[in-house]
């Protein structure tokens, strides 16, 4: 397969995209507002999803990514402007090879303090710290406020699969036309021109044109689409 390259800026190839910005018809009868972003930080990728109610805080999720050091992925949700609880489940490093799973589970009251808590490591239960819990709640205030403004900026998550003559979305969808903000790498380019793939990223789309601002990630074309976690037990 080919595909022509112009620069390394400038992709004349068929648009993915993903998770947006946006309120659907059902979503608009119960008044939701759903957002999505991402990032790059550190060799950490790190997708998000936001969800707000009559423009208050309702519901938030992650998706990160930190390669051979592990992954987790959470569920957060808010009452009355309050985080009220989350749930996220995941696996890290321990030690130089072996990789453990882990678990957490905390609710909070209306004055934000952790009424119920569970934390397990390697099927340990052990406590979580002060400093974890806030680290936990300020994680959830930077996925409001980074989508949020990524929003503002006309981006959002956007994610699919290039098959060699086109990309397609996670939803089916297809495009046209793909512009790079920023110069790839040469490897990046030779794997777009040459491999189907999955791949990822934080960009804008207008009519039949997409522009990428950031490239979260690129693999193999049997990668799944990251969907947004569900974790938290509505009953």
């Amino acid at each position: 397969m080919k595909m022509k390259i112009y620069l390394a800026v400038f992709l004349s190839i068929a648009v993915l995209t993903g998770c947006s910005s946006q309120t659907s018809l059902n979503d608009a009868n119960e008044q939701l507002t759903h957002y999505s972003g991402g990032q790059v930080m550190g060799g950490v990728t790190s997708f998000y999803w936001y969800t707000e109610k009559l423009s208050l805080p309702y519901s938030a999720a992650d998706y990160v990514n930190a390669g051979e050091h592990g992954w987790y992925k959470t569920e957060y949700r808010w009452v009355d402007k309050k985080l009220r609880e989350l749930v996220r489940t995941g696996e890290q490093l321990k030690g130089d090879s072996r990789v453990i799973p882990y678990s957490l589970h905390v609710r909070f009251n209306k004055d934000g303090e952790a009424i119920y808590q569970q934390y397990r490591l390697d099927h340990k239960v052990l406590p979580l710290k002060a400093d974890k819990l806030l680290l936990l709640t300020q994680e959830a205030a930077n996925i409001a406020k980074n989508t949020k403004s990524q929003h503002r900026s006309g981006m959002r998550l956007i994610q699919g699969y290039w098959d060699g003559e086109k990309f397609e979305t996670c939803a089916g969808e297809s495009f046209h036309h793909v512009e790079f903000k920023t110069t790839l790498p040469s490897f990046v380019v030779h794997r777009l021109s040459t491999i189907d793939s999955y791949a990822a990223f934080i960009g804008r789309v207008k009519a039949k044109e997409v522009s990428v601002e950031e490239l979260l990630m690129l693999d193999e074309d049997s990668h799944q689409c990251v969907t947004r976690p569900h974790l938290i037990d509505d009953k």
